[in-house]
């Protein structure tokens, strides 16, 4: 079973930033799928960008384009979400989680994270004034 662990995150007031930190193992970041999800109680839990073994990434979530990156550090087995702009309604519980694959599905330019099969125990993002 992959190990990940989620990291970063925190009250953070609107407009502010956040960067979460997810930490696996050599063989989840080098060959399977990695990804970011979000979950708040009461709702279906909704993808937000993913990245495959070759580096490439996908960004799923009209609602967080242009506010959050995706990224990867290979020598320290790590992949980040660096969020900026935050808003009230980014409010979630975030998970990193990682799969053999495939990543994504993509149809008529719309891409959507299939539901992975390894995560993290997730790191609670809250943003308020």
């Amino acid at each position: 079973e992959v190990q990940l662990v989620e990291s970063g995150g925190g009250l953070v007031q609107p407009g502010g930033s956040l960067r979460l930190s997810c930490v696996g193992s050599e063989l989840s970041f080098n060959s399977f799928c990695v990804g970011w999800f979000r979950q708040t109680p009461g709702k279906q839990r909704e993808g937000i960008a993913a990245m495959n073994k070759n580096g490439l990434i996908r960004y799923v979530n009209d609602d967080i384009k242009g506010r959050f990156t995706i990224s990867r550090d290979r020598a320290k087995n790590t992949l980040n979400l660096q969020m900026n702009n935050l808003k009230p309604e980014d409010t979630a519980m975030y998970y990193c989680a990682s799969d053999p694959g495939p990543c994504w599905d993509c149809k008529n330019g719309n891409c959507r994270l299939y539901n992975y099969k390894d995560w993290g125990q997730g790191t609670q993002v809250t943003v308020s004034s």
